[in-house]
């Protein structure tokens, strides 16, 4: 047989073939618009995003964890598929519905009263995400990661080529004048539009298996799916007060006098260079998440879980290296009048680090069906975001949000490690754990000190050398303690 890990960290590969390489596309328009766009133009993209954040957490409420939950312990998995998919076309549905009502109020409460359009597709980009959910799940529970991906990439690709075609394009070819197919006084909401249209070709990809579900509606499984599922509600609500809320803050606590559009602009900016390692975390989530849930009933499971987040930690250490130390690199990605915010991007990194590490040690809460503690988790979290926002956001404006993003995520990663150790003890090795963060500083500190004092070609040619120093040793140390490639 081969080796668990081993198997996580292919399927993890091919996961990121959508994830990461898709994210990257992405990340590669950052600098299309924060060189198209003034950082206020941009700050209204910062803030409608935000948004949808939350309400794609409250749309889908729980349910896709509880379909990998239910689909390994129903006797029906067809059952189960169809239950919560027709709950979550009924709930969408009337979301529609409300929302579309509520656009002219909402448009004139947030000032885009002259753009009520950007409203409407956003309403649409949520709804069909989030009908995708489900099937998406449904790919990955079945370990269909090369199908998982073709979509992934389809979907991000068309995305990708719409936003050029639109944003650099179109104005080019009509020398800036408006035509029946391009208006360039919508401006930053053709970024909206491309999302929507790559959405709806995703959502018209999963009609052939949506036709062919053959199971049942249970309104007895949906039930106990809800009861499973609310409390992760309540912690993805937590989860994005505490990854987003920052960016909704910073336009009410700001200091009068602020241009708070582009503060939040170059905020969002610099966020969008932390990416690099968040993207690694979520194609890490795609694979592990059924990968914990199938290996639940082996014997020795906690000793997989712990070696798991060796290999975790490193590979986080690693890319945040590579990150920080190539920054005079990295920071060509983003317009010159949004570098002035890129104090925020170590804070950031380190920030989602914990956040990743939280993530593999709610595993705990998860297996034992304890969820309940995942929603005190991240709300113990959203008040120190609340909290840390209030009080260092007026003072240090976005810096003091970075700040508080890391306060909040090291306090749940430390909290979610104590109470597991209590209620399904794994057997961490802090000490391996401890080497890395150790190394991770004193590289950092020996990195900057070089950029600040030398050439920046010399500079650059040194922290890639100690960028792949540290990926070597930590390559033999989990070679040798896991054997991941025997």
């Amino acid at each position: 047989m081969s080796n668990p890990i081993r198997r996580l960290a292919s399927q993890t590969a091919v996961y990121g073939l959508s994830s990461m390489v898709g994210r990257l596309l992405n990340y590669l328009l950052t600098p299309l618009y924060t060189y198209a766009f003034a950082p206020d133009s941009y700050g209204v993209v910062v803030e409608l995003y935000t948004y949808t954040s939350f309400l794609a957490v409250l749309l889908t409420y729980g349910m896709e964890t509880a379909y990998f939950r239910f689909m390994n312990q129903h006797p029906e998995p067809g059952d189960v598929f169809t239950t919560a998919a027709r709950s979550l076309l009924v709930s969408t549905l009337l979301f529609v519905a409300v929302a579309l009502y509520a656009v002219p109020d909402l448009a004139s409460t947030l000032g885009y009263h002259q753009h009520p359009e950007y409203l409407h597709w956003f309403i649409g980009i949520i709804a069909l995400d989030t009908l995708c959910t489900l099937p998406f799940a449904r790919l990955r529970q079945e370990q269909k990661p090369l199908t998982f991906a073709l979509l992934r990439l389809g979907n991000i690709g068309l995305n990708v080529l719409l936003n050029l075609f639109f944003i650099k394009w179109a104005p080019a070819i009509t020398h800036g004048n408006a035509t029946w197919w391009y208006n360039p006084n919508i401006g930053v909401g053709y970024i909206f539009l491309s999302n929507l249209i790559a959405s709806a070709a995703t959502t018209l990809c999963f009609l052939p298996m949506a036709l062919r579900t053959s199971g049942k509606w249970n309104p007895a499984l949906l039930k106990t799916m809800l009861a499973y599922a609310w409390p992760l509600l309540l912690a993805g609500l937590a989860s994005m007060i505490n990854e987003t809320l920052d960016r909704v803050l910073l336009k009410f606590l700001l200091p009068p006098g602020s241009n708070v559009m582009a503060q939040l602009g170059i905020y969002g900016a610099c966020y969008k260079i932390a990416i690099i390692l968040t993207i690694f975390i979520q194609t890490y989530r795609y694979a592990a998440e059924p990968f914990f849930f199938s290996h639940a009933r082996e014997t020795d499971n906690r000793h997989l879980y712990a070696n798991t987040m060796q290999v975790f930690v490193a590979v986080c250490v690693f890319i945040m290296l590579c990150t920080t130390l190539l920054m005079p690199v990295v920071e060509q990605f983003i317009g010159e009048p949004y570098r002035v915010g890129l104090a925020v991007v170590p804070i950031l990194l380190l920030a989602n680090a914990c956040l990743g590490i939280y993530y593999n040690l709610s595993i705990w809460y998860k297996l034992s069906g304890k969820t309940l503690y995942g929603a005190y988790l991240t709300g113990i979290g959203a008040v120190v975001t609340l909290v840390l926002n209030a009080v260092l956001i007026p003072r240090l404006g976005y810096l003091g949000a970075a700040w508080a993003t890391l306060a909040c995520y090291a306090t749940i990663m430390i909290l979610s490690y104590l109470w597991g150790q209590k209620h399904f003890p794994v057997p961490y090795r802090l000490g391996r754990l401890g080497t890395y963060a150790m190394l991770m500083l004193v590289l950092y500190a020996l990195g900057t000190y070089i950029l600040q004092h030398l050439a920046t070609p010399t500079a650059l040619a040194l922290n890639a050398g100690l960028c792949l120093a540290f990926a070597g040793f930590a390559y033999r140390l989990e070679k040798a303690e896991l054997n991941l490639f025997s």
